[in-house]
């Protein structure tokens, strides 16, 4: 019994993670608005969806005003574009990090920004489908800094890396051509997500495997 509720499981992630409806030919000609676009996943977007054939619109910040806003600048281009999606029927694609999801030891205010732009979306959402709009949010969660910047102010103390890269920028562009609720790249992040609502307060001892702590 126990080896066929394990194999349906399974095959159930399975399925989830492995069905493809994307059709790289519905980028063709699309109009796409890149924010963060000089570096890390952003640039990669931009050269995927130009390879695609995208129309694109590319913004680029100092990494200075970005710590400074990091989420108050996801609310307010978000309130500028939603009048213009909601006549479009158009997609708002939001990087985010794993950390906005899990917390993790010395790194408070990069986590607390994501954890605030995961809400403020995740909210956003409940409040388009009650008002029958059809604008879709993707809300994906990759690697644990989605910066090089931020990978490097915790280089040494931590042994995780970041998911940055082509791959993760095909898995941010698939979810939100096909319109999906969120990405998880690596997949196993999702599984990540899962344990945290089963472990909320890992052991201390557990913590430490992922960190140096004397660097820290």
């Amino acid at each position: 019994m126990k080896v066929l509720l394990l194999t349906g499981v399974g095959a159930l992630f399975f399925a989830y993670y492995w069905a493809d409806n994307f059709d790289p030919a519905s980028l063709q000609g699309a109009r796409v608005l890149l924010t963060g676009a000089s570096a890390g996943v952003g640039e990669e977007l931009a050269y995927c969806y130009a390879r695609l054939g995208s129309h694109l619109v590319l913004t680029a910040h100092t990494e200075a005003l970005l710590q400074k806003v990091n989420f108050l600048s996801y609310v307010q281009l978000t309130s500028l574009a939603l009048p213009s999606l909601t006549e479009s029927r158009g997609s708002l694609v939001v990087v985010s990090s794993l950390l906005g999801r899990v917390p993790r030891s010395f790194s408070s205010p990069y986590s607390a920004a994501k954890f605030a732009v995961d809400s403020f979306f995740a909210s956003l959402r409940r409040e388009l489908d009650v008002q029958d709009v059809n604008v879709a949010i993707t809300m994906c969660v990759l690697g644990l800094w989605d910066r090089a910047s931020a990978a490097e102010g915790v280089r040494g103390v931590t042994r995780a890396k970041a998911a940055l890269g082509p791959k993760a920028a095909l898995a941010v562009i698939r979810g939100g051509a096909t319109r999906a609720s969120r990405v998880f790249y690596p997949w196993r992040f999702h599984l990540l997500c899962l344990l945290r609502g089963w472990l909320p307060r890992p052991r201390a001892w557990f913590i430490r495997q992922e960190l140096n702590v004397t660097a820290a």
